[in-house]
Parts: C-alpha cells; structure tokens; sequence
C-alpha cells in the first residue's frame, strides 16, 4: 500500500509541472481599447470646411436668374429700392459710375445684388435706368442710373433700413436712381424757389463783408466754375446747395445790382450769380453768421461786395 501511494504522488506531482511548463493559449479577441474610433466619420477639421462661413451674410441671394428691383416705402424715407422680397437695397457713394469698389470686407457687409441676365424693373421702376456691371470675381452686380446696388447685412427682414447713412457713405435709392439722405434734407439751408432770392451783405470782424441771402445765411463761391456757369452737381450740389431764383435776383443794401445774375443749370433750375459767380449754401452752416465754408479745400471761399472772393487773413 505504501509503494502504491508514492506512485500516485510521483504521478500528480509530474502532471503538475508538465502543466506548468506547457505554453499559455494568445488571446484571440482584440480588446475594445484598440478598435479604431468612428473611422467612416470626416475629421472635425473637414466638417469645418464645408460648413457655411460664419461671417456670410443672410440677404445674400442665390443667383437663379434675373435679379428683380421693386419699391419699398415707409414714411422717413419715402419710396425706395428693395429686391423682389422687400429686402432693401442701398448705395455707395464712393463708387463711381458704373463701377464697384466694394469688394473682401465690404462685400460681406455689404452683399451685391447680382443677376444672371438683364435685371427686370417691378412697379414704379424705371426700366431704363437699370444696368450691370462685372465684378471682379467674374459675378454680375445690378446697377439703377449708374450706381451698383447692395444688401446690408444687419437688414434682417423687408423694410429694414439699418443701413441707411451708414459712415455717411451709403443710402438708400430713389426710384429717380439718387441717394435719399434725410440728414442733408432736414440741414439744407432754404434756397429761394418760391419768388426772386434776395441778396444782401453782412459782417465779420476778420472777413470783413460778404453776401447772405435774405435770411442772414452765408453764400459762397467756387473757384472750379468758370464764369456763369456752375460744375457742381451730385454730392458737389448736396453739400453746397445752389442759390435758387424764380425771378430776377434783388440786390439788398450796399450791394452791386448790376453785378447780380443768374444761370440756368443742367436740372432745369435757376441758380443766382453775382458778377459772374455762381453763388452757393454750405450745408454745415446752421445759423446766420455761420461760415464754416470758408477756405473749404481752398476752392470755396465767401464773396465780398465786388465780387471777389475772400481769403482768410
């Protein structure tokens, strides 16, 4: 019995160490860490890409094809362009005819209206004073009598204007194809269009005399006109309103009246001169005795009883 107790322990003990020693089974399922995470997804960076960029502006319309140009109104401005879904449309007054300079920062505050064919004029909109012009990026922009047309890109729904005088460079636009400026309306000095401007003299401790109008307002001269004939026109003639008669100018005390006279300019008004100038407002002058104009760009000066013009001591 004992002999056979030993062998069965020799036994065990063997079957023990073979397996022991016998190599370990490879692990044949990978863990969860090492599965590539969510490999049929782009890349964040690519989701990006093709994402709208955050800074385009909501008026920008798709070009489908022919841009419509229709009138707005309300009762600051009056009546005014805006695209066939009332979103209003403005201006540039740093562009010139025909022509944008609007383009990178500007554009994307300031979308362009483009069409892709002749744009079509809605009710009260003058056919013929639509246009296009190209763009640099090979698009094609609206024009209405030479000025390229915008969005702005805080309107956020029809009849939004608040772009209206922005930096004193954009407007909206009268269905006569100009910039509608309500700032400049409500300053403008009176011109006489309801009987014969008046003319008279005051004066200034430095300037000595010069001519007002009938009210006391400053009246000035433009050395780039040539004699009886005016070339201020556009925003020359919004920031310098002519002096306007419906009659013979009157001469008030101490004044030449043979020196006065008048010429006719290209809008069919009658714009007063004296001896030979064209004479003028200043749209900065608010009160009688104000001469802000004076030496304005060394072209506009006040004009003294003869008819010279007057320079500042």
């Amino acid at each position: 019995m004992k002999t056979t107790h030993l062998v069965l322990s020799l036994l065990v003990g063997l079957a023990l160490l073979v397996t022991a020693c016998a190599p370990q089974a490879t692990q044949t399922t990978a863990p969860p860490a090492t599965e590539p995470a969510a490999v049929t997804e782009p890349p964040a960076t690519e989701v990006a890409a093709t994402e709208a960029p955050a800074t385009e502006s909501p008026a920008v319309v798709p070009v489908t094809g022919p841009a419509t140009v229709n009138l707005g109104q309300n009762d600051a401005l009056g009546s005014f362009l805006v695209d066939e879904k009332g979103m209003t449309l403005y201006l540039f007054t740093k562009d010139t005819p025909n022509t944008t300079v609007c383009y990178d920062k500007c554009a994307v505050a300031w979308p362009p209206l483009l069409t892709a064919g002749d744009p079509v004029a809605g009710e009260g909109v003058d056919a013929s004073l639509l246009g296009t012009t190209d763009r640099t990026d090979g698009t094609v922009q609206v024009t209405y009598n030479g000025w390229p047309l915008y969005y702005y890109e805080k309107d956020k729904a029809p009849g939004d204007v608040t772009g209206q005088d922005v930096g004193g460079v954009w407007y909206v636009v009268s269905p006569a194809g100009e910039m509608i400026n309500t700032t400049a309306a409500a300053t403008e000095p009176p011109a006489a269009t309801t009987g014969a401007a008046t003319v008279k003299l005051a004066e200034d401790d430095q300037l000595g005399s010069f001519l007002v109008d009938d009210k006391g307002m400053t009246l000035y001269l433009f050395t780039k006109d040539t004699p009886n004939t005016t070339v201020c026109y556009d925003k020359c003639a919004v920031a310098w309103p002519p002096l306007l008669t419906t009659g013979d100018p009157i001469a008030g005390e101490g004044l030449d009246a043979s020196l006065l006279g008048t010429t006719n300019r290209t809008d069919g008004t009658v714009q007063v001169t004296y001896n030979g100038w064209p004479l003028y407002y200043y749209e900065k002058d608010k009160a009688p005795g104000d001469i802000i104009g004076q030496d304005v760009g060394g072209v506009w000066y006040v004009v003294s009883p003869e008819g010279n013009q007057v320079t500042t001591p």
